[in-house]
């Protein structure tokens, strides 16, 4: 289904995405008002023993120590890929001066609200030693409330979350290949649309690529969660640390003279810059210290020499970098 929303035009694929994002933000948002008027008023089967007192009881911050908490980075990192498309994409736009600005600021807010606030309204329901892990969080605190209904509720909300990543993946991917294509980087069939404008080869290409899970899924059903959230970490990791190394390189051709300066700097750069580079490096070592993790290190390396040999085959030659540049801007 998802494949031909792609294929059909973007503006199906926007008006799928926009329901999509709505159910996700109706639901937490809905969590997080009934569960701040529990909280505040005692209303409900939770009243009694909803406090925000319950962040700091049981035990405290890291009850069982900081071992868990770094293990979770991994799937933390997960959890945020594709955090950086925004900023990329506001740069694109006719004002970035502006644009890019407010929309990586508004990724600080968006996580605070969302993410942590969903965190601290859930801990504050509902102590976390008594949290299930079989259990969605949300599902647990909704049938703590009674509404038969919340199992149900949650799945379908996790499965219009899933299938808005498929559908995001499958469009961004496609159109990523076509991209290279036209720069001579892909194969030229990539490059094509159809009637419709679309670069179906590079979608048809992306969703097949997703079968690969299903197939994962079917061989070995316990690990594939694990190993896909790993190797995509991979990936992030590997996109983050180019991306603040990149700034560091420009920091430096600024200083030089060799580029201009912009109004919109990193906070606290050059030290921010290398604190995250410790931080990816900690985020790799993690990976390294469990074994069903460690796969995707033995897998990354691969995945880059693949990489490597299908820049070697279809990336532009220097001479002819030349020539390409200047029927671009003919076309233009």
């Amino acid at each position: 289904m998802l494949l031909g929303v792609n294929l059909i035009a973007v503006k199906v694929f926007g008006e799928l995405e926009f329901w999509f994002a709505l159910i996700k933000v109706v639901t937490i948002v809905a969590t997080l008002v009934l569960g701040v008027a529990i909280i505040t008023t005692g209303w409900g089967p939770l009243g009694q023993t909803a406090s925000f007192t319950n962040l700091w009881s049981h035990g405290g911050f890291a009850p069982v120590g900081m071992v868990g908490v770094v293990f979770t980075l991994q799937i933390a990192c997960f959890a945020y890929t594709g955090v950086e498309l925004i900023g990329v994409t506001a740069g694109e736009a006719e004002s970035p001066e502006k644009v890019l600005p407010r929309a990586t600021n508004s990724i600080v807010y968006r996580i605070l609200i969302f993410y942590i606030g969903a965190l601290i309204v859930i801990m504050s329901l509902v102590p976390w030693n008594e949290l299930s892990p079989d259990m969605s969080p949300f599902v647990h605190v909704f049938d703590k409330l009674g509404i038969p209904a919340a199992a149900g509720i949650i799945n379908f909300v996790v499965i219009t979350a899933a299938a808005s990543s498929c559908n995001s993946g499958i469009f961004s991917t496609g159109r990523m290949l076509y991209t290279l294509a036209q720069f001579k980087q892909a194969p030229a069939r990539l490059g094509r649309v159809n009637a419709r404008h679309v670069p179906a080869a590079g979608i048809v290409l992306s969703a097949a690529f997703m079968l690969l899970g299903v197939v994962l899924n079917y061989l070995v059903p316990e690990e594939a969660f694990i190993y896909v959230t790993s190797i995509a970490t991979i990936g992030a990791v590997w996109t983050w640390g180019i991306i603040v190394f990149s700034h560091l390189r420009y920091r430096r051709a600024v200083r030089l003279g060799h580029a201009a300066a912009v109004a919109y700097r990193m906070p606290g750069a050059p030290f921010t810059n290398w604190f995250v580079l410790a931080f990816l490096a900690v985020v790799l070592v993690c990976l390294s210290l469990d074994a069903s993790t460690r796969v995707a290190l033995y897998i990354a390396p691969l995945w880059f020499a693949l990489l490597t040999i299908g820049y070697r085959l279809y990336a532009v030659k220097p001479e002819q970098r030349q020539s390409l540049a200047q029927a671009q801007q003919q076309a233009a």
